[in-house]
C-alpha cells in the first residue's frame, strides 16, 4: 500500500507542537519543575550606543543597544505597517523582544560621571534597523519606552545616536529570556488575513469554579485569522491586551484578579480559530 509521506510529516508535526503546548502547560502548573528553559546568560555583540538625558535633572543617560541571535525577533513587520503602526494610537502596541539591563555608572568624554543601560535586541532584527533610519528610530523609541517602565525614568525624546562609539563601557553578561512570553504556538499553515476591524468574541473562564480562583482562561474566537504571526499579545497583571496586525481585532480588557505575567502560556488554534491564554492567578 502506498503511504503519502507528505500526510505522515504534517500529523508528526501537528503532534510534536501538541506536545510541545502541554508541556508549557504542565509548567505552568507546576507539575513539572524545570530551572529555567526560557532563559540563559549571554555576552551580547555592541550595536549602537544613544546618548538623551533624563527629565527633569538632565542628567545625561546612555542607552547601549546591543545584538544577540539569543533574544528572540519580533514579529514580521514591513516599513508599510511600520509606518501605519507609528501613525496609530497606540504603536507600543507591537511588542519588540528585548532584555533591559540594570543601570551602571560611567564616564563620559567630559570625565564626567553618566549612567549607562545596555538594551539587547535580536541580531537580524538590529541589523534591519541600521539600513533603516525609520526603523532605528523606532528600534531607540521602544527602548526608551522599555526602560522607562521598567525603571520608572523620564528620558528625553531629542536623543543622539553616537557615531564613533558602538558601546560606552565595556559589554557585560546578561541573562536574557530566550522565548517571547506569552508564548504562542501556531498549529496550522499560513495564509492570508480576510476580516473587518472589530472586538473579538471573548470568555473568562476562573478554575477551580467554586473556592479560591488558581487559573483564569481566557478563550478569545478570532475568524480569519489563520497564523499566530499576525498575533500581538500583552498579557499584564489585572490587563489582557490583544491585537491582530494590521487592523483586524483588538481586544483590551481588565479583569479582577491579579496574575503572573511571567508563567502565562497561550495558544493559537487555527482550526478553531481561537486563542487560549492561560493565566495563573496570583490574587483576587
Amino acid at each position: 500500500m502506498m503511504t503519502d509521506s507528505s500526510l505522515l510529516n504534517s500529523e508528526l508535526e501537528l503532534q510534536q507542537q501538541e506536545e510541545l503546548y502541554q508541556q508549557l502547560l504542565l509548567q505552568t502548573m507546576g507539575q513539572i519543575h524545570t530551572g529555567n528553559p526560557d532563559s540563559k546568560v549571554i555576552r551580547p555583540l555592541p550595536g549602537m550606543c544613544v546618548k538623551t538625558f533624563s527629565e527633569p535633572g538632565k542628567e545625561k543617560v546612555f542607552i547601549n543597544i546591543c545584538q544577540s541571535n539569543s533574544v528572540p525577533p519580533p514579529p514580521e513587520l514591513s516599513r508599510e505597517e511600520l509606518v501605519e503602526l507609528l501613525q496609530s494610537e497606540d504603536p507600543s502596541g507591537f511588542r519588540v523582544p528585548m532584555s533591559l539591563g540594570e543601570p551602571h555608572t560611567e564616564v563620559d568624554n567630559s570625565s564626567q560621571g553618566c549612567t549607562a543601560y545596555d538594551v539587547v535586541i535580536n541580531q537580524e532584527f538590529f541589523q534591519k534597523c541600521q539600513k533603516d533610519p525609520l526603523f532605528q528610530q523606532f528600534v531607540i523609541l521602544v527602548s526608551v519606552e522599555g526602560l522607562e517602565n521598567k525603571y520608572s525614568l523620564e528620558l528625553n525624546r531629542e536623543w543622539k545616536v553616537l557615531k564613533n562609539r558602538k558601546f560606552l563601557g565595556s559589554v557585560s553578561e546578561q541573562n536574557i529570556r530566550t522565548k517571547s512570553r506569552p508564548v504562542i504556538q501556531e498549529l496550522q499553515p499560513e495564509e492570508k488575513l480576510t476580516a473587518a476591524s472589530k472586538r473579538p468574541e471573548f470568555t473568562l473562564i476562573v478554575e477551580p469554579p467554586a473556592g479560591d480562583p488558581e487559573y483564569l482562561i481566557a478563550e478569545i474566537k478570532l475568524p480569519g485569522v489563520v497564523s499566530s504571526r499576525a498575533l500581538v499579545l500583552d498579557v499584564g497583571e489585572d490587563r489582557l491586551v490583544l491585537t491582530a496586525r494590521p487592523s483586524l481585532f483588538h481586544l483590551d480588557i481588565f479583569h479582577p484578579f491579579l496574575v503572573d505575567q511571567e508563567t502565562s502560556v497561550a495558544q493559537y488554534n487555527s482550526s478553531t480559530k481561537i486563542l487560549t491564554v492561560t493565566m495563573p492567578v496570583v490574587s483576587s
